[in-house]
């Protein structure tokens, strides 16, 4: 198994080529039409309708001491073989050239086989890919197989040295994370979950404060995928499968031309974490596992 830093090494190092890179999204989903209720008949009241609870929010972690961001790498280890497999929908402010250029960032195959295995995947996704390609972004954010959270608006580094990413002033990082939910809400997603990943994985003191307000929980990940620019399918297939366990938190990127190996991987991985028990969940489901919160 590889080392730590070479894992982090490894999922990061797409973030910092994610500055000259773009990205376009794919994929669709049909929405059942609305139910019509006939009305009351004349001279009689309307019978009553089963009042409908109202849905849980989602799972939180609760704030750090100081106000912090509170942080989630994986969930319990004793309680069933669960596995998140995330996937991360990149794109930097100032990429709209590129993406004019025919960059492709999208991965339909990977949405379609995901759909095709049903497996529950959590989306992070920047602000700035929800405004380039909106119907895709309402795509996935509404289709209850996954979840839609945040990844930033900019994709710039909340802290220095991360990656060669630009860095977001301090002043900045609130209203950059706020701006991406506005970009969700404008192209019609529905849901957006209160979780927030930081690009290139970097933050510290200074950026968890920043966001303390806005009731969120920085998610991470305790497994690197090493999908970042990997040409064999086979060994990322490897790492996942090597480093899964119980709880696990794996981070695995739907880019096109920058991981285009994830749909491969996937079409591999899954079937085999199923052979071992493992049952795929949502980041809901796992902070949810972790909380012990209905």
């Amino acid at each position: 198994m590889i080392s730590l830093v070479r894992r982090i090494t490894a999922a990061c190092a797409l973030s910092a080529a994610l500055t000259a890179l773009t990205a376009v999204a794919a994929c669709g989903t049909a929405h059942a039409p609305g139910t019509r209720h006939p009305s009351p008949a004349a001279g009689h009241p309307a019978p009553a309708r089963p009042s409908a609870a109202a849905p849980s929010a989602p799972p939180t972690l609760a704030s750090r001491p100081g106000g912090l961001t509170p942080v989630f790498v994986n969930g319990p280890r004793t309680k069933g073989k669960i596995v998140a497999l995330t996937f991360d929908a990149d794109m930097t402010a100032d990429e709209g050239r590129r993406a004019a250029a025919g960059e492709h960032f999208d991965n339909p195959a990977l949405i379609a086989t995901l759909r095709a295995l049903k497996v529950p995947a959590t989306v992070f996704m920047t602000g700035r890919w929800a405004a380039q390609y909106p119907d895709e972004a309402r795509s996935i954010g509404n289709d209850p197989l996954f979840e839609l959270a945040n990844h930033s608006y900019s994709h710039y580094a909340f802290t220095g040295d991360c990656y060669g990413l630009p860095t977001i002033a301090a002043d900045r990082m609130r209203s950059d994370v706020e701006n991406a939910d506005s970009a969700f809400r404008k192209a019609g997603v529905r849901h957006v979950m209160p979780y927030f990943r930081f690009p290139g994985g970097c933050y510290d003191d200074r950026a968890l404060r920043a966001l303390g307000g806005l009731g969120v929980t920085a998610v991470q990940w305790d497994v690197v995928s090493g999908d970042a620019f990997a040409t064999d399918a086979n060994a990322v297939t490897r790492q996942v499968l090597d480093g899964v366990r119980p709880g696990s938190v794996v981070i695995m990127h739907c880019t096109r031309s920058a991981a285009p190996t994830t749909e491969r991987v996937v079409r591999a991985v899954v079937p085999q974490l199923r052979r071992q028990g493992y049952r795929f969940v949502k980041v809901s489901d796992m902070i949810r596992a972790t909380t012990g919160r209905s």
